[in-house]
């Protein structure tokens, strides 16, 4: 198992980005197909590893800031922030911020408080009546602090890095979630893999 310098990493990451509508922007076809899978990015990973494991960087509450604030979350509520890494077989795929407003972390969706290393993708899409609205996408730079992050893990990158948000409602209840695909990431090889 990689060792995760824990003291490296300033938690909260945070995510500056430009998000906009895919068909806004240029985008490689299979890099696409990884953006805009309205589907569970937790189990589209385990599809192509062995092992897949959750690694939390941190969660704690503060106020929505105005740069992620959109018409579900407002710009000062208080949210439950957490970020944490995807890892498939020891390799960083993907870096995850959550905003979780405290007023959606009632009755059932309480638990989401509290997740530890469990996916909050794999209690999301095994929730009956989950609606997620549009994706939006951006991209990072080499400079970003999510590119930063993937340089701790010494995933070094030419390019630019791509992610994606999107706001989920459960009963109603807004959360966002929003994944960036690290430097070696799945999203970035043209491999096919073939299920039954």
């Amino acid at each position: 198992m990689i060792e995760h310098q824990q003291e490296l990493i300033t938690f909260p990451v945070t995510l500056q980005a430009n998000w906009c509508l895919a068909s806004s922007v240029e985008i490689d076809v299979h890099l696409r197909d990884w953006l805009l899978d309205p589907g569970s990015l937790t189990q589209r990973l385990k599809m192509h590893c062995t092992e897949f494991s959750v690694y939390v960087i941190g969660q704690k509450v503060e106020p929505c800031s105005p740069l992620e604030a959109n018409n579900d979350i407002v710009a000062g509520e208080d949210v439950l922030v957490r970020e944490v890494l995807l890892f498939c077989d020891n390799l960083p795929q993907v870096f995850a911020r959550s905003l979780l407003p405290l007023r959606s972390l009632t009755g059932e969706e309480r638990k989401l408080a509290s997740l530890g290393t469990d996916s909050l993708g794999h209690v999301l899409f095994n929730h009956p009546n989950l609606r997620r609205k549009q994706i939006e996408v951006a991209s990072f730079s080499r400079e970003s602090s999510v590119a930063q992050l993937a340089k701790h893990y010494r995933l070094q990158s030419k390019e630019q890095l791509w992610g994606r948000r999107s706001v989920f409602l459960i009963e109603d209840k807004p959360l966002m979630v929003a994944e960036v695909f690290l430097p070696q990431a799945f999203a970035y090889q043209h491999v096919t893999v073939h299920h039954d």
